[in-house]
């Protein structure tokens, strides 16, 4: 711990300088963002955009492992370990290689999709431990029994899956732990967070099978899990930024199957695969491509670098990148990257879903996430949207001290309690949240996005340099 704090400390020595103008320039109400920001949050923002944003990028390897230290766990939470066996059978990726052919643009290359090897998925079930103290740690008992010990304490049936982000190339549920502790708090009931394959060494569709196999093994149980089946209903799909993209990918991948009419074979049974309760994310991350123009727009209320994942100059590299064979983005294979269950923007529908919430700030995503929210109206899904003033990506998560975050924390639980409780009761709505007085303004429908989907299409097939297809003439006349 001593050595991070170093490491930490030799890191802000040469910010000093942006820190203090930061300090100034709001206290002085100098800047455009004091307006809208407390001091800290001003501050950490302007050091983190600074961080991101530097021009000589570090080896993919040495960052993705610095994302992946456990912090250990201790105070009001409970964590039991958990490992999904794999089933005998090869049928749950047979039927995730199905779905994604199926998708597949009729045009596209014919390049082979490398199908991922089918490995035991391991996940942290996640609960509030009241009766502890902040500096408590977790008793030396099995991690059956601390499952059981977390489930004492559920006092709801909601179930969240959740898919953490960090582009899907970092992080790790122990990065978010403290998060999944707030939902289980605020919901009464108990989170599943997926530790599934990371990129660049296991590229999509890898994550959606992990994703997929978490999902069958919370409701068709294997044998020695933990857990009793979980009814389909008690279920919500969550995550944040990749994570939010996981979440759609695996609703998508269930809406297929369904349009399919497949089964799975799952430790000898026939089982059939059905929707959630519904789909939680926060600042969903859509467009792998980056091709939406708030990339631009909103950077100066975001600190995410700038979008240049298919920039030509590369990271340094190490162990894990470049890849073997070659490929422009880290997650996914060149042919793959504007596939609808890679790029979420480019779904032709979404019909059938759920009740989905979303949450987005004045981020370099909100063009995405605001498209997709009107994408959902149209469709006729369910759908929450809040929209909060001047907030940056995944706010609630970084900024836990200011009023907003609460409040995105709230309504992000309430929804997932009562998609579970009563999903009859969702009505579409579209808010925005206004810093610091919180104030609730409704969003007209119609005023969501000035992207049609054609537009949304050009935007990610011009980003690569191709001409995108002719739209099915019944989304043209949109």
């Amino acid at each position: 711990m001593e050595a991070n704090n170093l490491r930490l400390a030799l890191q802000l020595i040469p910010k000093l300088p942006l820190m203090l103008r930061v300090v100034l320039a709001n206290l002085l109400g100098l800047s455009e963002s004091s307006q809208y920001l407390d001091v800290r949050s001003d501050v950490l923002l302007s050091v983190m955009r600074s961080i991101l944003t530097r021009s000589t990028p570090r080896p993919i390897g040495k960052v993705q492992a610095m994302t992946l230290k456990d912090p250990g766990i201790k105070g009001r939470i409970w964590i039991s370990k958990v490992v999904a066996d794999v089933p005998p059978e090869n049928d749950v990726r047979d039927a995730l290689m199905g779905a994604v052919e199926a998708m597949k643009e009729p045009r596209s290359s014919g390049e082979a999709l490398r199908e991922p090897a089918i490995e035991p998925v391991e996940a942290e079930w996640t609960g509030y431990r009241a009766g502890a103290g902040p500096d408590d740690p977790l008793p030396m008992i099995s991690e059956t029994e601390k499952y059981h010990e977390m489930m004492k304490e559920c006092k709801r049936k909601s179930t969240v899956l959740y898919f953490h982000g960090g582009a899907y190339y970092l992080c790790d549920p122990a990065t978010h732990r403290q998060s999944n502790k707030k939902l289980a708090k605020l919901t009464g009931g108990r989170v599943y967070s997926v530790r599934y394959r990371l990129a660049p060494q296991n590229p999509f569709p890898a994550a959606v099978l992990d994703a997929l196999i978490s999902y069958l093994t919370l409701l068709y149980p294997p044998p020695g899990a933990v857990h009793e089946p979980v009814s389909p209903s008690d279920i919500v799909f969550a995550g944040d930024s990749a994570g939010g993209n996981l979440s759609l990918a695996l609703l998508q991948t269930v809406l297929e199957l369904r349009r399919q009419n497949r089964q799975i074979t799952w430790f000898g049974e026939l089982r059939s695969v059905p929707l959630p309760g519904g789909v939680a994310v926060n600042s969903p991350w859509l467009c792998i491509v980056q091709s939406m123009p708030s990339w631009d727009r909103n950077s100066q209320w975001d600190y995410l670098p700038p979008a240049r994942m298919l920039e030509s100059k590369q990271p340094p590299p190490d162990h894990a990148w470049p890849a073997t064979p070659p490929r422009k983005h880290l997650y996914v294979d060149d042919a793959y990257m504007l596939h609808p269950l890679v790029s979420l923007q480019l779904n032709a529908t979404w019909k059938e879903s759920p009740p989905i919430y979303m949450c987005t700030g004045w981020e370099c995503l909100a063009d995405e996430d605001r498209y997709l929210a009107a994408k959902l109206k149209r469709d006729g899904v369910q759908v929450v949207m809040e929209e909060y003033e001047a907030m940056p990506h995944v706010f609630a998560m970084l900024l836990g001290h200011i009023k907003e975050a609460r409040r995105c924390m709230e309504g992000w639980s309430q929804f997932i309690v009562k998609t579970t409780e009563e999903p009859e009761k969702i009505e579409s709505s579209f808010t925005t949240i206004k810093a610091r007085t919180l104030a609730e303004v409704a969003i007209e429908v119609d005023k969501l996005t000035p992207y049609s989907d054609a537009d949304v299409q050009k935007l990610a097939y011009d980003c690569l340099g191709k001409e995108a297809p002719p739209l099915p003439e019944a989304l043209a006349k949109l």
